[in-house]
């Protein structure tokens, strides 16, 4: 009996032991599967949010310019122009509309000295605002009405008045078929010139804000270009879907006339374009002087905030 005692121990022990490593063999393969398992889980949840956070990143920060600008000529501008309109008429011409009640008007000028060789007085009740030429016409709105005046381009005739869709008349610009507008919201219209409809609009944001009181507008390269109200800002749209597609940033171009003395200017109003040249002009309500400036790639970098800062009101 001893003998057959003596052999039953050990293999008893020997079995239990085996069986012991097996459970502790199974665990530890378990353990490893699990936490591979959720550390795939985690490494897909972080891409997926890492993929998230790109694609709301893209069009603010990725896609859309921002540029600064140098000068390349300063011309005189008279001073007591409160300008509202402002459009290349070739020849070194400019065409503009200017506000104020009792002091609005539309007028000819040369671009070399400034000299308005044509003015057109408008009624003391009407605030002249946004000026675009299409063929010979000049076409114009007005402030806190839904009216508007053309004119013809040699003469500066008035010889027509409409009635636009707009809520208020603010900016006026042309592709040389349609009309766009801008009533001081975020909208952007678009106007057919022969019975002034509204025949689309797109509103107007910016990283998820609206880009409030569009003012002055230009077409220029297939972009509409948007002065904005109270700002030192333009904004580059799209006509096609309304999407910003760049910000013009001219701070300084303010800062130095008013460094210079220049303390009775109002703000950064009036985007003309010649188009056979590639110039760009810009001036602003009261300034003495219009720039002809070029674009460049800004060297600082803006990120959402700064421009929310900057251009939205």
């Amino acid at each position: 009996m001893a003998p057959k005692s003596l052999k039953r121990k050990p293999n008893r022990k020997r079995s239990s032991s085996k069986s012991v490593s097996s459970m502790a063999y199974l665990l530890v393969r378990k353990v490893f599967i699990l936490t591979s398992i959720i550390l795939v889980v985690c490494v897909i949840l972080v891409l997926g949010v890492l993929s998230t956070t790109r694609n709301k990143i893209s069009p603010d920060d990725l896609s859309i310019q921002f540029y600064d600008y140098e000068v390349v000529n300063e011309f005189p501008h008279d001073s007591s122009a409160f300008t509202q309109g402002l459009v290349y008429g070739g020849n070194d011409t400019l065409f503009e509309s200017t506000g104020l009640y009792k002091r609005s008007s539309v007028r000819k000028v040369t671009l070399q000295t400034g000299k308005v060789e044509i003015i057109q007085k408008m009624a003391d009740s009407y605030f002249g605002e946004g000026l675009t030429l299409l063929s010979e016409r000049l076409f114009q709105v007005t402030w806190l009405t839904n009216i508007g005046f053309i004119y013809d381009r040699k003469q500066l005739q008035k010889f027509d008045q409409f009635t636009h869709q707009m809520e208020d008349g603010w900016g006026l610009a042309t592709d040389g078929k349609i009309l766009y507008g801008s009533d001081g919201t975020s909208k952007l219209y678009q106007i057919d010139p022969q019975t002034f409809k509204v025949t689309k609009e797109h509103q107007i944001k910016f990283n998820g804000h609206d880009v409030r009181y569009l003012n002055e507008l230009e077409y220029i390269n297939g972009e509409i270009w948007a002065n904005v109200w109270q700002s030192d800002c333009i904004a580059r749209i799209s006509p096609n879907n309304g999407t910003v597609l760049g910000w013009i940033i001219l701070q300084t171009l303010r800062e130095g006339l008013i460094s210079a003395g220049y303390n009775g200017i109002d703000v950064l109003n009036g985007i003309a374009w010649d188009s056979n040249k590639n110039r760009i002009f810009v001036t602003g309500k009261l300034w003495p002087k219009l720039y002809e400036i070029k674009l460049h790639p800004a060297k600082k970098h803006y990120n959402n905030g700064d421009i929310e800062q900057l251009c939205l009101r």
